[in-house]
């Protein structure tokens, strides 16, 4: 997978990727914990996460290397990962001038679950993954045709945001707002369990960093490949190829990440 590779004598922990992640809430600490286990996992160099409470503790508890707290202040951010465990319900105004800046500025965002309503029309590349769900709610702001085959459908929505688009799934759909439609179908049933969703936004945090120069809808598609591979190692069926394997929870396939890294560089 040309998106992972081995760090050099000449790489240091900017050179390998800073993902800054703004996510997780009072009510759902975890989602912080969960995006920032990723994108430690699947190979940043430098993790922030601006953000304080109960999400802030819980991140540093579980992941010290960690840096946490409001002001990033001169760190050069190389992905922002937005949304994950919050609810745009209960956002205050300064949340959303702060979501807003970082929709505005130049680093790549991912922008996932609480923030979904924020995207388009934004200086940003921007990075959407909603599922099903949430991705009817948005057909519905933009008022866009829902009908057609599930391709052509997140293809028109990228177009009418100017962003990539992943919809998540079985078969994980990535539209690029020129019209590209990629496709992924490389997990396991067992995915699909709370929280897996803000594992994926966190590893794709960590690849969009790492590769500057590549194709968003690309980085994309090689971020779901990868999650899908580490919850295929995690349920236990990756390397044997067939059974059924067993449950697996989120955490589990973050933990996963290294190993599946290790297959791709092998």
């Amino acid at each position: 997978m040309p998106f992972l590779r081995v760090p050099t004598a000449a790489d240091d922990k900017y050179s390998r990727g800073v993902v800054a992640l703004r996510t997780g809430s009072e009510a759902y600490p975890g989602a912080a914990v969960l995006g920032v286990e990723a994108a430690w996992r699947a190979g940043a160099g430098f993790v922030r996460y601006v953000g304080e409470g109960r999400a802030a503790d819980a991140v540093i508890a579980r992941r010290p290397e960690t840096v946490t707290g409001t002001d990033i202040g001169r760190t050069r951010v190389g992905a922002w990962v937005i949304g994950s465990g919050t609810d745009a319900a209960n956002r205050t105004d300064a949340e959303r001038s702060a979501l807003l800046e970082i929709l505005q500025g130049e680093a790549p965002v991912v922008v996932d679950a609480g923030a979904l309503d924020l995207a388009g029309g934004t200086a940003a590349p921007t990075l959407i993954t909603p599922h099903a769900g949430e991705f009817a709610r948005l057909m519905d702001r933009l008022q866009a045709d829902p009908s057609g085959d599930r391709a052509s459908t997140v293809a028109r929505a990228a177009a009418a945001l100017d962003a990539v688009v992943l919809l998540k799934g079985s078969e994980t759909l990535i539209a690029g707002p020129d019209g590209s439609v990629l496709s992924v179908a490389a997990g396991t049933g067992w995915l699909s369990t709370a929280g897996t969703g803000d594992v994926l936004a966190g590893i794709l945090g960590s690849l969009v960093a790492a590769n500057p120069d590549a194709r968003l809808a690309e980085t994309a598609a090689a971020g779901a490949w990868l999650h899908g591979y580490a919850a295929r190692i995690a349920a236990g069926v990756a390397r044997k190829g067939s059974g059924h394997g067993h449950p697996i929870v989120a955490m589990d396939v973050a933990e996963a990440l290294p190993a599946a890294v290790a297959d791709l560089l092998s």
